[in-house]
C-alpha cells in the first residue's frame, strides 16, 4: 500500500504528497497487489494477484491487470 508520492515538478521533487487509502470492509487482496495513493476500494471487492490499482473500485467488483480494470462484478448469496 503506498500512500506517498513525489510532486511532479521537478524543482519541488524532493517534496512528498500524502494521500490516504480507504479499503472497505471484506475486501480481498490477492498477492502482490499494489495500491497508489488516494484510492478507495469498495466493500466486497476482490482485487486479483499482481494488480496494480490506481483508481477507485467499486463495491462488489473484481478488478485485475496492470493498470487494474474493473473485470466483473457480482453479488453474494448468503
Amino acid at each position: 500500500l503506498a500512500t506517498i508520492n513525489h510532486m511532479e515538478d521537478s524543482e519541488k521533487r524532493a517534496g512528498m504528497i500524502f494521500q490516504s487509502i480507504h479499503i472497505e470492509k471484506n475486501v480481498w487482496l490477492g498477492a502482490n497487489v499494489t495500491v497508489l495513493p488516494g484510492v478507495t476500494i469498495g466493500e466486497g471487492s476482490i482485487i486479483a494477484a499482481g494488480a496494480v490499482v490506481t483508481k477507485d473500485v467499486p463495491a462488489n467488483m473484481i478488478a485485475a491487470g496492470v493498470p487494474a480494470s474493473n473485470i466483473q462484478t457480482f453479488t453474494f448469496a448468503i
